[in-house]
């Protein structure tokens, strides 16, 4: 399991471009195929955790589909912001490919002390409210509460619609394309070209021209014309 997290994360990158295309998004298993293998894709957590939960269904594993409210500014989310896995074994593990710069390997959900990887620190704690819920931590910044209730991928879809719609999701505001690498991570957010290698990062403005070329050069995805907000 740890090999496979790791292997789709340097794999199929983090992209928010259907949005920025005008393309439907939908996750049908079908649809969720065609996009990532057939047409070697990335796209966001409903759509990457969404057919990672059936690859690993597949292979075997017991998987759950939990709800995350992803943090911002310290306050968590509406229900449904994130969607992550939880993956039973010989103890629960979170599972979670779809949340950009995040751990690379499986978290052990009953681990309160620090956990570390190549992606960061992470820390799972129970969150105030005696509910159940766990609220995660990387580097020290919170990340996302993650509710114990089981869903269907079809109970994020609404939230989805409203990710890739809302004037008011961080989605819509600007394309953004990002995949790890053995030594760090690259995104192509807009037109800058971000790169972190060994902790150091650098960045550039690309030309307009450039823009094609480096979806395909960094991420292998091939488009046809420019991801721009708004679409």
């Amino acid at each position: 399991m740890r090999a496979l997290q790791l292997a789709h994360l340097r794999a199929v990158p983090f992209e928010s471009l259907s949005i920025h295309l005008g393309e439907p998004i939908s996750l049908g298993s079908d649809a969720l195929f065609d996009k990532v293998v057939d047409r070697r894709r990335g796209g966001f957590c409903y759509e990457l955790n969404g057919l990672f939960a059936e690859l690993l269904t597949a292979l075997g594993y017991r998987v759950t589909l939990l709800a995350a409210r992803v943090f911002n500014g310290g306050v968590p989310g509406p229900l449904f912001d994130h969607l992550a896995l939880r993956v039973d074994l010989d103890e629960p593990w979170l599972v979670d490919v779809g949340f950009g710069d995040f751990a690379d390997e499986p978290l052990r959900l009953d681990e309160r002390a620090e956990q570390r990887d190549g992606g960061g620190v992470f820390q799972i704690g129970l969150a105030p409210g005696g509910h159940g819920d766990l609220d995660i931590t990387h580097n020290g910044d919170p990340a996302y509460r993650l509710t114990a209730r089981p869903y269907e991928l079809a109970d994020f879809v609404p939230t989805c619609w409203w990710q890739a719609t809302s004037p008011q999701s961080h989605f819509t505001r600007s394309p953004v394309c990002s995949m790890r690498t053995a030594r760090g991570r690259i995104t192509l957010r807009d037109r800058k070209l971000i790169h972190t290698v060994d902790g150091e990062r650098t960045e550039r403005v690309l030309e307009e021209t450039e823009l094609l070329p480096a979806y395909l050069d960094h991420f292998g995805i091939t488009l046809d014309r420019i991801p721009s907000a708004g679409a």
